[in-house]
């Protein structure tokens, strides 16, 4: 496939998946706060079609995001470079935290577990600073 196309199905999917985790990052932080029967139900509905969403479209994302992603380091022989490694191991940061997100929509979908620990109401702040690094670290190839 032409290495333009590859580049633009991976930054579509790169876009899909941050998008998706942010949704998954904001929904869980706001939906701590419910409280009365009522809201605990509507809190249910909520996460549970964010989890969807998560399992149909954010996954699948990030899924691409790695195939494409290796597909043009190595189409283009940077893998011993050092700004890849940097990113890559941004990107390994990202995954492990979308599954640490889909796990927590999981369980907060199907029970009424206590909030989330503090740091993952921090986690949409995280996604976009991670995301600003690597697109940083992949446009400038600082090193």
């Amino acid at each position: 496939m032409d290495y333009l196309w590859l580049k633009a199905l991976h930054i579509a999917a790169v876009v899909t998946w941050i998008g998706g985790m942010l949704v998954a990052a904001v929904s869980i932080a706001a939906v701590t706060e419910a409280r009365g029967q009522q809201e605990i139900a509507i809190r249910s509905a909520l996460l549970e079609r964010v989890r969807r969403w998560d399992r149909r479209v954010t996954s699948p994302a990030m899924l691409l995001v790695w195939i494409l992603g290796l597909t043009l380091a190595l189409t283009g022989g940077w893998f011993p470079q050092v700004w890849l490694l940097a990113k890559l191991t941004l990107v390994l940061l990202l995954s492990a935290l979308h599954g640490v997100l889909s796990g927590r929509l999981r369980r907060l979908a199907h029970s009424q577990e206590p909030a989330p620990p503090a740091v993952l109401r921090h986690a949409g702040a995280a996604v976009v600073i991670a995301t600003f690094v690597i697109v940083a670290i992949a446009v400038t190839k600082p090193f």
